[in-house]
């Protein structure tokens, strides 16, 4: 399993392979494991049904009993368009063949659209844990807009039997307060109902793009925002790996610490990702990073992603487009290549 991984990480294996985090230890995090709920979250106000939610998104699939995660998420029917997401693939314009994706490659979790998960739960919604996506940006609009609106309601989730409700909220927007205020009570709600709760804590602003440097992959912002999101008790945080750093300084505003970039982080992708890590309350909101758009070398990205986010100290990964805009067995392939990643013992957190 290791020479299948050191083999797509290329001539970045040692690198990525061999890196020892000296900014924050790994001995000051939470970290995955089998025990996570018991360890992380009996302690907290999250009530029986939501800890026996949580147990099932850890107990399912190949990644069973790890405490780690591999999620395949398909809102891109309405973030980015039907055709263009399930043209390379027309069979996933049929919803149950997107839960069959998930299942036949052992995923812990399918999360999907209220459309998508409503034509099929009943004859899934045993088999998988559901993760109903609640709120989205829809590109039909002209002009177009960047905001997210709620779909569905949290009560919607739980008649389809869904394990766990999922939502983005784009901070440092100019709808970011309210999108705040909705996802919050949406949260609160679903925690009442026994749900788990899974935020995208996306970045989005046209000004965090600052002389061709795109910062809203940048540690320090992707980071607060982590933060935030374990605020309003998200159980789960979905982030963008960051490449970059320093969209504070480079942007001018907000309030940092110069020790954010002299002692906390480098310019090492699992020191970046380590920051995330420590926003998300020292791992004790567990970070999923995203696969990112398909691409010519999606098997090597992908396990490239999986290998930052689980040294980094991170819980797993949610890949979409990587795996459904290919024919099936290969996506099964692909989502199995990041699992191993997590499977590998000799892939150890940095």
């Amino acid at each position: 399993m290791l020479d299948d991984i050191v083999k797509l990480l290329g001539p970045d294996a040692d690198s990525l392979l061999g890196h020892v985090c000296r900014t924050i230890p790994k001995e000051s995090l939470h970290l995955p494991g089998p025990d996570f709920v018991d360890r992380v979250f009996t302690p907290t106000d999250r009530s029986v049904p939501v800890l026996k939610s949580l147990a099932a998104l850890f107990g399912t699939g190949r990644l069973a009993g790890t405490g780690y995660l591999s999620i395949l998420p398909v809102d891109q029917g309405i973030e980015h368009s039907a055709g263009a997401s399930f043209a390379p693939n027309p069979i996933y314009f049929d919803p149950e063949n997107i839960v069959r994706l998930a299942i036949e490659a052992g995923c812990n979790a399918v999360a999907s659209t209220l459309g998508v998960l409503g034509c099929v739960a009943r004859k899934y919604a045993h088999k998988i844990p559901l993760m109903l996506k609640i709120n989205h940006n829809e590109l039909l609009s002209l002009p177009a807009i960047h905001d997210q609106t709620l779909f569905a309601s949290v009560e919607q989730a739980w008649d389809m039997g869904a394990t766990a409700v999922g939502a983005t909220v784009y901070f440092g927007s100019p709808e970011s307060r309210r999108q705040i205020q909705e996802i919050s009570k949406a949260f609160r709600r679903a925690h009442e109902l026994g749900m788990a709760c899974v935020l995208w804590a996306y970045i989005r602003n046209p000004a965090f793009v600052k002389d061709g440097v795109d910062y809203h992959v940048a540690a320090d912002l992707t980071g607060q925002a982590n933060h935030l999101a374990a605020t309003i008790e998200a159980d789960i945080v979905k982030q963008k790996q960051p490449t970059v750093n320093g969209g504070y300084t480079a942007v001018g505003f907000g309030v940092t610490d110069k020790r954010v970039y002299t002692e906390l982080t480098t310019d090492h992708p699992i020191d970046l990702t380590r920051y995330q890590v420590a926003n998300c309350y020292m791992g004790r909101a567990g970070l999923i990073n995203s696969g990112g758009a398909a691409g010519a070398q999606d098997f090597e990205e992908a396990v490239r992603t999986a290998v930052i986010n689980k040294r980094a100290g991170g819980m797993g990964l949610i890949s979409g487009r990587k795996a459904f805009q290919r024919p099936m067995a290969e996506g099964v392939r692909l989502l199995q290549a990041i699992q191993d990643v997590y499977l590998c013992q000799d892939v150890t957190v940095a």
